[in-house]
């Protein structure tokens, strides 16, 4: 039964970062109308609610066409994605001119967390799903 492989792929790819995405506008719209919390997110919300759950899909997709190639680890290849995505919200934030923090010194120690997180979601979560909808 290997019908289908890569809407397989792009459905097990977009799950974790659909229910990131959910809890995260939860708790914003808990903050934002229960505790009077100003900060205009809402700008932003369009890049993670769109953009990067479709990404995730494209890139576990890419992942099952190439692996037989490239042999990469699933954790290795979900890894890199912070390098598409890092830039993607950057661009973001300058186009919607949204004041970026000034925390330029703790930027590599989020990119190495950054980096550790999307490997071992990519490695546990995302490698399950994929054998569970068995594209493994």
């Amino acid at each position: 039964m290997n019908r289908h492989p890569y809407l397989r792929a792009y459905m097990a790819g977009i799950f974790v970062p659909t229910l990131v995405v959910l809890v995260g506008v939860t708790v914003f719209t808990i903050a934002r109308y229960e505790y009077h919390f100003s900060v205009p997110v809402e700008r932003l919300m369009i890049f993670p609610m769109a953009i990067v759950p479709n990404l995730w899909g494209l890139w576990n997709m890419l992942f099952v066409a190439s692996h037989p190639r490239t042999h990469l680890s699933i954790g290795f290849h979900g890894a890199l994605l912070p390098l598409l995505l890092a830039p993607l919200g950057l661009l973001l934030m300058h186009a919607l001119d949204f004041q970026i923090p000034q925390f330029l010194s703790i930027l590599p120690v989020l990119g190495v967390v950054a980096f550790v997180a999307y490997y071992l979601v990519w490695k546990y979560v995302v490698s399950f799903l994929n054998g569970v909808l068995g594209i493994a």
